[in-house]
């Protein structure tokens, strides 16, 4: 699926980037909140879905090579933030939906998890 695509399917602003959204593809998300479990489960190339507004989340997307970041709730990230996404080329989309909500609306849409969860 298209950044642009997403962004239709999520009512998402991109707030960072000038690039054509349509030039980025992810299938896999990644929703969290915690750096440590995006660290630990998010694979490369995943987009990240997060309520966090602080400019770890950029620096977390740049070291798993993450395309692009969706802030929920309505989240305004820090100036800082949204700077140093500029200059890493990440894009930043900002939606109403809630981190559920939106992970329902991508999943919906054919959006794949970014890990898969073994079976016990």
């Amino acid at each position: 699926m298209t950044l642009q695509e997403l962004a239709s399917f999520l009512d998402a602003k991109n707030i960072s980037t000038s690039d054509d959204l349509n030039s980025i593809v992810v299938n896999n998300a990644c929703a969290c909140d915690l750096m440590s479990d995006v660290l630990a489960f998010c694979t490369p190339g995943s987009l990240l879905l997060t309520g966090l507004t602080n400019v770890q989340i950029v620096r977390t997307a740049q070291m798993l090579d993450i395309p692009a970041i969706v802030f929920v709730r309505e989240k305004v990230p820090l100036e800082e933030t949204v700077q140093l996404a500029k200059d890493n080329g990440i894009p930043i989309l900002l939606t109403r939906y809630s981190m559920f909500e939106a992970c329902g609306v991508l999943y919906e849409k054919g959006m794949k998890p970014s890990i898969q969860i073994q079976e016990m």
